[in-house]
Parts: C-alpha cells; sequence; structure tokens
C-alpha cells in the first residue's frame, strides 16, 4: 500500500508487479470461470444488441475496483460499468487525484462469443497524463505493460512498433459503423483510397497492442471513451508510435478530440492517416 508521502512514480517502481497481480486475480476470480460457461441470464444489452455486458463485466471491475484503490488510498477509478450506472462520475478523470481508468472486459462481444479476442484494460493517469497500463488477454496468456518513459512490453520482452514495409498497402482497423455519426463515417470513408486497406476492429486493446507489436499498422476510432483507449494510447506511445486526432493534435483521454483519431505505428503513417481522415471529412 502506497503512502501518503510517495510519489506516483515511487508507486509504480515498488507496486507494478501488485498491480499486474491485481489483474490476474480478477481475471481468474470473475473472467475465465465463466469463459464459454455464460447463462442466458449473465448476459445483458446496454445501448443496443452490439454493446453487451455480463456478470464478468461487472464483477470483475467491482475487484479491480477495491483492489486497486486499497493499493493507492486518495485515487479514483473510472470504470466502464460505473460510468455506465453513474455517466457524472466520468468527471473524475478530469480531477487532481490520480485515476484508474479500467475496462474490465474489452471485446465483451468476443467473450460472449467464446471467442478468446479479449481482454482487461488499467491504466493509471493523473492531471489528463498517463503514467502506466496493463493490458491482459487471459485467454491467451498475454500481459502487455507499458510505463511512461520506460517503455512498453509484452510479458517481460520489449515493444518496438518500428514502420511500415514500403510499398505495403497500410492495415488500418476502423470503428465498426454502428458508433459513428455521418460526419464521421464521411471521414472514415478517406481510408478507402489506394495504398491503405482498413478492416473493422476487434477489441480495442487488442487492436492497440497489435499496433505496438508492429502487427497492424494503425487503427482509426470514432469515439473516445478513456477505459478503450487509455491503455493502448500509452501502449503505442511507449513503442514508439504516435497517436494524433483528424486535426493533426496528439489524442487527449480528458476528451474533446475532434473524432475520428488514429494512433499508428510511427509519425508518418500518424500523419498520412490523420490526413486522410481529415480529407476523408
Amino acid at each position: 500500500m502506497i503512502e501518503y508521502n510517495e510519489t506516483i512514480e515511487e508507486f509504480l517502481a515498488q507496486h507494478s508487479a501488485d498491480v499486474e497481480e491485481a489483474v490476474r486475480k480478477a481475471a481468474a476470480a470473475e473472467i475465465m470461470p465463466r469463459f464459454r460457461q455464460l447463462a442466458e441470464h449473465e448476459i445483458d444489452q446496454k445501448s443496443g444488441p452490439h454493446d453487451l455486458v455480463t456478470d464478468a463485466d461487472r464483477l470483475a471491475e467491482r475487484f479491480l475496483t477495491g483492489a486497486l484503490g486499497a493499493l493507492l488510498p486518495g485515487s479514483v477509478v473510472v470504470g466502464e460499468e460505473a460510468v455506465h450506472a453513474d455517466p457524472a462520475s466520468y468527471e473524475a478523470i478530469r480531477g487532481d487525484a490520480p485515476v484508474w481508468i479500467i475496462d474490465p472486459v474489452d471485446g465483451t462481444r468476443q467473450f460472449v462469443n467464446g471467442d478468446t479476442g479479449f481482454c482487461t484494460l488499467v491504466a493509471l493517469a493523473r492531471h489528463g497524463v498517463l503514467l502506466a497500463s496493463w493490458t491482459y488477454a487471459p485467454a491467451r496468456d498475454q500481459l502487455a505493460t507499458a510505463v511512461r518513459g520506460q517503455g512498453a512490453h509484452l510479458d517481460g520482452v520489449r515493444l518496438r512498433s518500428g514502420a511500415p514495409e514500403p510499398g505495403r498497402d497500410l492495415e488500418i482497423a476502423t470503428s465498426h459503423p454502428d458508433y459513428t455519426t455521418d460526419d464521421q463515417k464521411r471521414a472514415l470513408l478517406g481510408l478507402w483510397t489506394d495504398g491503405v486497406a482498413p478492416r473493422s476492429c476487434g477489441s480495442a486493446g487488442l487492436e492497440y497492442l497489435a499496433v505496438a507489436r508492429g502487427e497492424l499498422d494503425g487503427i482509426a476510432f470514432s469515439w473516445e471513451a478513456a477505459w478503450d483507449h487509455a491503455a493502448g494510447i500509452l501502449l503505442v506511445e511507449e513503442a514508439g508510435g504516435v497517436h494524433l486526432t483528424r486535426t493533426g493534435e496528439p489524442f487527449r483521454i480528458t476528451g474533446g478530440n475532434a473524432l475520428p483519431f488514429t494512433a499508428a505505428r510511427d509519425a508518418a503513417t500518424a500523419r498520412r492517416v490523420a490526413g486522410l481522415l481529415a480529407g476523408g471529412a
């Protein structure tokens, strides 16, 4: 447990492993026992048939809220399911206290369908600055971490996003059309051009991991809920990637971004995708 006179940097140096343990325990206790075992009454819709929530989401977030709050007294939690219940709680992300940003099951649709493409996302931020993140895919036993200024790692191995191979079409994962406005759809249409190969995204957290690993050239997303992006944005940044909105500014987890935005393997790719999004609008 952090003492009140410790800095966040000191906390991370001493307790990153404790955060990792909490993430793994939440998945072991609340997520994996329900994987491919969900009963119908354990699955609900939120905004529509593509926006699902399960008992695993709710219980894993409750587990992490208690565990992470105990590790860092004075911190607050912004979790997807808590914000769904109380939208005003999202404002804590703009406050002075350190904030844990949690998506207990990112890729709930995949989880419900028995696909391994889901993960738990946790990020720690303060004053809108991302400080550390954990991306855990329990069904694949993969854990990616990032600490500001200290790089990104997957299962202890340093991640470097690199640059796309010259002459090859850019592979870009994009938002599902159901989650885009007409203006955003027009912007995303800018990616349907020579030299770019857009495709629909899966779990946002795993798409960011693919960018950080150099397996995917970039993403183009049209929503800004911090729990979907915070962990991945830092992971890509620390692996050497760049994130930009369609007006050429870095993405802000506190909101107010010009959407869609991109995160890409390198600066040149980010600028190209942002330019296409701006042109499409």
